[in-house]
């Protein structure tokens, strides 16, 4: 390609590359809706410009201001137009349309209180392994998001089916087109709250023509490893708080070490000496000469190989091993994965790196037994955070994007926001959310909780949705109940559809519950339906072997997969996901399951279950469809009643870790923090409900 200097070269290859990458197949519409002003000049609209050979405009791209009319047009205020046209298209052939004649309406006829049949349409077609565009039928509180301006942290909050999601994706394709100045495809980032959510919303933009914006979820932010590992809660908690970065910080800090009062290094046969206070002098000068943890070791490395030869040590590289031994003892060089793993296996380290900003029982909640092959440890979800953040002090983080989308934020931890914060580059974020399914070690009840640890460069701004358009009425009506338990300052969305049935209940003994669930899910399937089938753990196992049965396909949620026809999952694995028809078993377990940190998060675990449908659900169970009491414990089997040789060795073995990984003086402190753990155990074990036994 010819130009007129290199740089316009470079430009025009990169902008033939997006304009083919743009072009849709040619089976796709062309145009999916036209606007007619007063002086009878139509406008098509479409996903791209297409002229003619003359260059003259046939269809305009939705994302151009030009657009903002097939959006905007009210009643109220019909912005110079006479009618909107929204086509149903068959590849390329016109199979119906929808008028809206602006001047024959009345004002009971806004768009959101009745959606024009299109949407309707839409609605009711059924869903895939993946999330669609929704360019056809954004209604207009929707566009004022998507066009909201690039500089600012905007928040949007929306209960279940009110299309944050999709209005977060469809703002990064309007950020692109309209700020394409300052703004690439490489230079956005998603992050959303599990891989299946992520397989599940990944083919919405490039649909839109930006093919190169980058997806993850939350934890391959860190570096890969092996996921899987399951700890307390409390555990889980204590590693997502923001003390965190501090002790990781101090934690490498302390590998470095102290040169001795002479370092002798042996060159070709002859050993050339060093003094102790010199090197400490380099030392000391790396640690505060700023950068990650492995920039600076190897400036002390250049800085060493300096003063060696100074002393008259070779000048040929090849012959200063005896530097790199020096350089390895004093600050030594490890991977992140290993650095972590000895980390939390070593009381000691642990102890010496929280100062003062942990107690003792804190230091004992994050020591643990890793694996002994490094290529063997199993990572928990709140250690891929520690994980991104060692990797960023040792490494430093190179990747950072312009603007970040991150779906699920309510239930993110502090370290998983710093993870967040420091790969934006300008502080422009779309945060999007519901504070009524904030479940989790981290769950929330205001958002001001979530921007405390974002970038505050830019303005900040939460707009919430209000009108529901994927989950039915009928099933909302019903999982709206939970509100005032789950989210009492979180005000009921509207729902603009009533859906194709009511929820079914299906009662069952315990026995007939798995078999019953998963024959529910495989009928309807076998209607084409894409199904989601929600148990908690409790039932998870008896529910796999009665797909086993089966000669169904189905996904499994743990693993971040969705199959077209049947997926099991866990409630948090179903965050973020829609399906045409879901099958909740036991809610009773599940609001149980969930309700570890307080009541709340129970019923908030449930309401999101019960709201993933676009159509049919069905709920299974034994208990109560739909608990509105306090959470109850499931009943515990009641171990053998220890004899007094057991109870002197259990007595034996506490006191062994408490003096082993505590100081005299932390003894009393770490005893009264275990009694008292023991005794929230205690409280959690004991039958209540309909668990109780007389």
């Amino acid at each position: 390609m010819a130009a007129a200097n290199p740089g316009t070269g470079a430009r025009l290859r990169t902008w033939m590359k997006h304009r083919r990458q743009d072009a849709r197949s040619p089976g796709d519409a062309v145009a999916f809706g036209r606007i007619d002003d007063r002086l009878d000049s139509p406008l098509y609209i479409g996903h791209e410009v297409i002229t003619d050979e003359d260059r003259n405009i046939l269809v305009i791209s939705w994302k151009t201001r030009a657009a903002a009319p097939y959006y905007e047009a009210s009643p109220d205020d019909p912005m110079g137009l006479v009618r909107r046209r929204t086509f149903t298209c068959d590849g390329n052939s016109i199979v119906d349309f929808t008028d809206v004649v602006f001047r024959q309406l009345v004002r009971d006829i806004a768009a959101l209180d009745a959606p024009d049949p299109l949407l309707l349409s839409e609605l009711d077609s059924a869903r895939t392994g993946a999330m669609r565009d929704i360019v056809a039928t954004i209604q207009a509180a929707q566009y004022e998001l998507i066009r909201a301006p690039m500089d600012q942290v905007l928040v949007v909050e929306g209960g279940p089916g009110t299309g944050k999601t999709a209005v977060a994706l469809h703002r990064v394709s309007w950020l692109l087109y309209n700020d394409g100045d300052r703004l690439g495809a490489a230079d956005v980032l998603i992050v959303g709250p599990h891989p299946a959510f992520t397989r599940y919303v990944r083919t919405v933009l490039p649909d839109l023509g930006d093919i190169e914006v980058e997806h993850r979820d939350i934890g391959q932010l860190a570096p890969p490893v092996q996921r899987g590992r399951s700890e307390p809660p409390e555990v889980s908690r204590l590693k997502g708080d923001a003390r965190m970065a501090g002790l990781l910080a101090r934690a490498i800090e302390g590998r470095i070490g102290v040169p001795e009062a002479a370092e002798r290094m042996l060159f070709d046969g002859r050993f050339v000496t060093l003094s102790g206070v010199d090197v400490a002098t380099l030392v000391t000068a790396c640690r505060h000469a700023g950068g990650p943890y492995a920039t600076r070791r190897q400036l002390l490395r250049e800085r060493l190989l300096d003063l060696a030869r100074e002393r008259g040590a070779p000048t040929d590289r090849a012959r200063l091993d005896a530097v790199d031994d020096l350089v390895e003892r004093l600050w030594p060089q490890f991977s992140t994965a290993a650095f972590l793993h000895g980390l939390l296996g070593s009381r000691a380290r642990l102890t010496a790196a929280a100062g003062d900003e942990f107690t003792a029982g804190e230091v004992a909640l994050l020591h643990r037994r890793g694996s002994d092959r490094l290529s063997s440890e199993v990572w928990s979800a709140a250690d891929l955070a520690l994980l991104d953040e060692v990797d960023d002090l040792i490494f430093g983080t190179d990747q950072r994007y312009r603007h970040i989308v991150v779906d699920e934020a309510q239930d993110l931890s502090p370290m998983q926001l710093r993870g967040i914060a420091r790969r934006s580059a300008t502080g422009s974020l779309t945060v999007v959310g519901d504070l009524a399914q904030s479940t989790g070690p981290w769950a929330r009840d205001a958002w001001d909780d979530v921007l405390a640890h974002l970038p505050a460069r830019q303005p900040q701004k939460t707009v919430a949705l209000r009108y529901g358009y994927r989950v039915p009425r009928r099933v909302y009506d019903i999982a709206a109940r939970l509100l005032p338990f789950a989210a009492p300052g979180v005000p009921p969305i509207r729902v603009v559809r009533d859906g194709p049935a009511d929820p079914g209940i299906h009662r069952v003994t315990e026995a007939e519950r798995a078999e019953r669930a998963v024959s529910v899910a495989v009928a309807r399937a076998a209607e084409g339906w894409f199904v989601g089938l929600i148990c908690p753990t409790t039932c998870r196992q008896a529910v796999e072997q009665a797909l086993a049965a089966t000669e169904v396909v189905w996904g499994r949620g743990d693993r971040g997969e969705l199959n077209a026809s049947i997926n099991l999952m866990e409630p948090q694995e179903a965050k973020g996901l829609e399906f045409d028809a879901v099958v909740v078993i036991e809610p009773e377990d599940i609001v149980a399951e969930a309700g570890y940190a307080s009541d709340v998060q129970g019923h908030r675990m449930l309401f999101m279950a019960l709201t993933r449908t676009t159509r049919y659900l069905d709920i299974v169970c034994v208990g109560e469809p739909l608990p509105l009491g306090v959470p109850e414990p499931k009943r515990r089997v009641e171990p053998a009643p220890f004899d007094t040789d057991q109870l002197d060795q259990l007595a034996k073995d506490v006191a062994a870790v408490v003096t082993g990984g505590a100081p005299p003086p932390l003894w009393d402190e770490v005893l009264q923090r275990a009694a008292a753990l023991l005794e929230r155990e205690t409280e959690r074990s004991r039958p209540t409900g309909r668990h109780r036994r007389d």
